[in-house]
């Protein structure tokens, strides 16, 4: 990564229902065509959104997505934070396995999810709730 990165009009959007899931996807949505991203990454980065807004509301219990503009240097992309106060994750490297899902969501899993985005982190503790941070960069 080239240069500090900066962020840009951030927007929060509460996670408590599934009308909420859809707005997180709708503001992810608007950040992506906003900085330029391509459609097969806008729709990378939509569906990411939506596995990662779902876990918070169903695994988590609820929370919130925070989502901005970046700026790195010459690039621009989106980043995207999903906090919850749930349970939190018992086993991470499970979580993170190709193919492993809990069910009920996409199917595709934190990994999947993981693939779809440039850069992927997820913070969790057992008692102390989940954090997952993406960044799509526009090509």
């Amino acid at each position: 990564m080239s240069g500090p990165r900066v962020v840009e009009d951030e927007q929060t959007v509460p996670i408590r229902s599934n009308d909420d899931v859809v707005r997180a996807r709708q503001t992810v949505r608007t950040y992506a065509q906003q900085c330029g991203l391509s459609l097969v990454d806008q729709t990378k980065l939509v569906t990411a959104a939506s596995e990662l807004a779902r876990n918070t509301l169903v695994y988590g219990g609820g929370g919130s997505m925070r989502c901005a503009g970046v700026r790195s240097g010459t690039r621009v992309g989106v980043h995207a934070v999903f906090e919850d106060n749930g349970p939190g994750i018992p086993d991470l490297d499970l979580a993170l396995t190709d193919g492993w899902t809990s069910g009920g969501g996409l199917g595709l899993g934190l990994s999947g999810t993981r693939r779809l985005v440039d850069e992927f982190e997820l913070h969790s503790e057992p008692g102390s709730g989940t954090r997952v941070s993406v960044t799509k960069w526009a090509r």
